[in-house]
C-alpha cells in the first residue's frame, strides 16, 4: 500500500482540482530507466546473483583434469674435493672449487574418476545458481513496484501539500469575515478567537505537508539516484478494471508457480539436499587417475663430458582413497547440513503462505476498490455542496461558523481519500501481479498511458 502521510485534519480543495500536470513532466518510465542504471537494491541482487554463476564453473573443476608443471635448477658448489647429495639422491663429487647444476622437469595430470562429495557440490552450486536468478528476477519485479509507489507517494503529497494550501486560505477567509463581522456587532468574539485558532493550526499542519513532500521526493530520488522534477500525474478518469483472470483461486495457483521469492526458496532447499549428499560422501572413498613424466639432467665444470639429461620417466597408476575416521567430522558435518535444511523448509513455507495472502488481499483490493473510487467521487461532490450550503446559511444567520468548519474539514478529507484510494487502486494492479510472479515492463507501461 502506499506510504503516503495523511494529515490529521486534512485540508480541502475550493473550486480547484488536483495540480495541474506538466507536459514536460517526467512520467514513470522516465523515473524507471534512472532506476535501473542507480538503484543499489537492484545492483546488489544483481551482483550477488554473479557471485552464484562464478560458484557453478568452480564447482564443475574439482571434477575436471588438474594439470601442473615443474622445473627446477639447483647448483651444488665445493671447495676442495668435497662431495654432497643431488636432489635425486645421487652423491655428486664437486671437486676442488668446483660446481655442479642440476635441472628437473616434471609434468603431472590427475583425473577425478569417482568423486561423489565433488559431483554433490557442483549440483548444489547449480541449485544455489538458479535461486539467486529467481532472486533477481524477484528484485527487478519489485523495482517496478517501488519506483512506481514512491512515484505516486510524490503525486499524493503533493495534492495534498495544494489541499493544506487551500484549507489554510478558507480558514483565512473565515478568521477576516469573523474579524469583520465582530467589528460590524454581528458576531461573538468567540467566533473570532475559534476561527483564528483553526487557521493558525491548519497553517501549521501546511508546514508539515511541505515536509512530507520533500520526504517523498527524497525517497524517489533514493530509488533513482536523481533529483525528482515535475512529474506527470494520474489523470482524471481510469478504467476501473476488475482483475482477468476474476477468480482469486488462480491469482493464488500463480504465485504457488511463478512467485520468484518462491521459487528461490525452493532452490534453496534443492542445494541443501546435494550438500548433505556431499556430507554424506566424505565416507565415499575416491578414486583418480594420475599420469606423471620427470626428466633429470646435471652438469658439472670439474668433469668434462658429463654433461646432458637422463632418460625420461612417465608414470601412469590409479589413486584410490578410502576415508576411515576423521575424529567425527563428517557425522557432524551431515547433521548441520541436514538441520539447514530443515531450516530452509521452513522458509519455503513462509514464502508460499506469504505469496499466497498477498495475492488474496490485493485481489479483494481491487474488487473492492471499484466501489471504493465511486464512492470517494461522489462523497467529494456531496462534501462540495454541503459546504456551499453551510457557508449560504451562515452568510444570512442560521448556520454557525463551527458548522462551516466541519464542512470545510469534511471536504478536505474526502478530498484526500479520493487522491488515495485512486493511486492505491491502480498500485493494487501492480502488486497482485507481484504477488503472482507475473509483472514485467509492460504493466509499468500501462500505468505510465495513465499519466498526463
Amino acid at each position: 500500500m502506499l506510504v503516503a502521510q495523511r494529515l490529521s485534519l486534512l485540508p480541502f480543495l475550493i473550486g480547484l482540482g488536483l495540480l495541474c500536470s506538466s507536459a514536460h513532466g517526467e512520467d514513470l518510465l522516465d523515473a524507471f530507466r534512472q532506476a535501473v542504471a542507480n538503484d543499489p537494491v537492484l545492483a546488489t541482487a544483481q551482483a550477488t546473483q554473479r557471485v552464484a554463476a562464478a560458484g557453478v564453473p568452480i564447482a564443475r573443476s574439482a571434477l575436471l583434469p588438474q594439470l601442473t608443471a615443474n622445473l627446477s635448477l639447483t647448483q651444488y658448489s665445493g671447495g676442495n674435493g668435497s662431495s654432497t647429495t643431488s636432489g635425486n639422491g645421487n652423491i655428486i663429487d664437486t671437486g676442488a672449487g668446483g660446481h655442479v647444476r642440476e635441472r628437473a622437469a616434471s609434468a603431472n595430470l590427475a583425473q577425478p574418476i569417482v568423486n561423489l562429495a565433488s559431483l554433490a557440490t557442483l549440483h548444489a552450486a547449480q541449485a544455489t545458481r538458479s535461486s539467486q536468478d529467481e532472486t533477481e528476477r524477484a528484485a527487478m519485479q519489485a523495482l517496478y513496484v517501488r519506483v512506481a509507489t514512491a512515484y505516486f507517494n510524490v503525486l499524493i503529497a503533493e495534492d495534498e501539500l495544494e489541499v493544506s494550501k487551500s484549507y489554510e486560505d478558507a480558514y483565512q477567509q473565515e478568521f477576516a469575515q469573523s474579524t469583520e463581522r465582530f467589528a460590524d456587532g454581528l458576531a461573538a468574539a468567540s467566533d473570532v478567537a475559534q476561527s483564528e485558532a483553526y487557521y493558525h493550526y491548519i497553517k501549521s499542519r501546511r508546514i508539515t505537508a511541505e515536509g512530507a513532500l520533500k520526504d517523498t521526493k527524497r525517497a524517489l530520488e533514493q530509488i533513482t539516484g536523481q533529483p525528482t522534477p515535475v512529474l506527470k500525474r494520474l489523470r482524471e478518469e481510469l478504467p476501473m478494471q476488475m482483475p482477468e483472470p476474476n477468480k482469486p483461486e488462480a491469482w493464488v495457483d500463480a504465485a504457488m508457480h511463478t512467485n520468484p521469492s518462491v521459487l528461490a526458496s525452493r532452490y534453496v532447499v534443492d542445494a541443501d539436499e546435494h550438500k548433505i549428499n556431499a556430507a554424506r560422501a566424505g565416507h565415499a572413498p575416491t578414486l583418480g587417475l594420475a599420469v606423471g613424466y620427470s626428466k633429470y639432467g646435471s652438469w658439472s665444470n670439474a668433469r668434462a663430458g658429463g654433461a646432458g639429461y637422463g632418460p625420461g620417466t612417465t608414470s601412469v597408476g590409479l589413486q584410490l582413497s578410502v576415508p576411515i575416521f576423521s575424529g567425527g567430522l563428517v557425522h557432524a558435518q551431515i547433521g548441520q547440513a541436514i538441520s539447514q535444511r530443515d531450516a530452509d523448509e521452513g522458509l519455503v513455507e513462509t514464502q508460499r503462505r506469504q505469496a499466497a495472502r498477498d495475492a488474496l488481499n490485493y485481489f479483494n483490493l481491487i474488487v473492492d476498490g471499484v466501489d471504493q473510487v465511486a464512492s470517494a467521487r461522489a462523497a467529494v461532490a456531496a462534501a462540495g455542496k454541503a459546504l456551499e450550503s453551510m457557508r449560504a446559511g451562515n452568510d444570512i444567520g442560521t448556520q454557525s461558523l463551527t458548522n462551516v468548519v466541519v464542512a470545510i474539514q469534511l471536504l478536505a478529507e474526502t478530498k484526500t481519500e479520493y487522491t488515495l484510494v485512486r493511486h492505491n487502486f491502480v498500485l493494487n494492479h501492480m502488486l497482485l501481479k507481484q504477488a503472482a510472479g507475473t509483472i514485467d515492463l509492460h504493466d509499468l507501461e500501462d500505468v505510465n498511458r495513465l499519466l498526463e
